[in-house]
C-alpha cells in the first residue's frame, strides 16, 4: 500500500514483521563491518548480561525503514530523520513488529512525523520518532 500526503491523517498507523534470523545477523554485520562479538560469537555473548548473542540495535531500527518505505506511507517517501531508543535485546528467533503511527503532518512542507515502535511479544524493544517527505 501506498499513501500520498493527502491520504494520511493523525492516528493513521501500519505496521511490519520480521523473525530475526541468524543469517540476518551475519549479514548485517558483513554489510556494516560491526563485528562485536556479542552479536555473532555465542561463547562471547555467554560470558554477558545478555547470555546470548542479541541482534545489532541498527538492524531492529532497519525494520523502522522497511515500514515506512513498504507500508506507512510507502514507496516514494523520504526519510529525513529518526530518534531511537533502545529498550530492550532482540534475539535470535525473535518475531519484531514494527509500528509506525502517524504524530503530526505539515501540509505546507509536505512532511510527516511519525512515532516508531519495535515490539517483541508485545514488549517495546525500540522507540522512537521519525520525520519523513512525501513527494
Amino acid at each position: 500500500m501506498s499513501y500520498s500526503f493527502e491520504e494520511l491523517t493523525e492516528g493513521l498507523s501500519a505496521s511490519f514483521e520480521k523473525v530475526v534470523t541468524e543469517q540476518d545477523v551475519q549479514t548485517f554485520a558483513q554489510v556494516t563491518g560491526d563485528t562485536n562479538p556479542v552479536h555473532l560469537d555465542a561463547d562471547y555473548a555467554a560470558t554477558t548480561s545478555f547470555e546470548k548473542p542479541i541482534a545489532h540495535g541498527m538492524l531492529t531500527a532497519g525494520f523502522i525503514s522497511a515500514a515506512i518505505g513498504t507500508k506507512l506511507p510507502g514507496p516514494g517517501c523520504i526519510y529525513l530523520e529518526q530518534s531511537l531508543k533502545f529498550r530492550a535485546p532482540v534475539f535470535i528467533g525473535a518475531t519484531v513488529t514494527t509500528t509506525v503511527t502517524v504524530k503530526e503532518l505539515n501540509e505546507r512542507r509536505r512532511r510527516a512525523v511519525l512515532e516508531t515502535v519495535c515490539t517483541v511479544e508485545g514488549k517495546k524493544v525500540v522507540t522512537g520518532e521519525a520525520t519523513i517527505m512525501l513527494p
